[in-house]
């Protein structure tokens, strides 16, 4: 398991990992739960990123993007049999995610 901050050192012989093995080694699915975990509780209380989440539905915010996440990191393919295709562009249309929305996005994931 890598920890936070840790840069994996990869020789010239290194061989392929398969994406299961690449979720596995950057701590599988506890992992993300911190992660999204931790960037929700940042992001209720911003006043540029709040608006945009449905306020009935944390919870489903949280469990959408932590399963995207697990998808996208060689993990469990919930977030595809649950939502269909990631469409990330078509599903934020709705939202003004202009440069200030994507540093405290990006602030808060950190």
């Amino acid at each position: 398991m890598c920890a936070p901050g840790d840069v994996p050192v990869v020789s010239a012989a290194a061989r392929q990992i398969s994406p299961q093995e690449l979720f596995a080694y950057l701590g599988g699915g506890r992992v993300f739960d911190e992660l999204v975990a931790g960037f929700y509780r940042r992001v209720r209380t911003d006043d540029v990123l709040a608006p945009m989440y449905p306020q009935d539905d944390w919870a489903g915010a949280e469990r959408r993007l932590r399963t995207f996440l697990e998808q996208y990191w060689g993990g469990p393919d919930t977030y595809g049999r649950e939502r269909g295709a990631p469409m990330l562009r078509r599903r934020h249309l709705p939202f003004e995610v202009d440069e200030v929305a994507r540093d405290r996005w990006l602030t808060h994931m950190l």
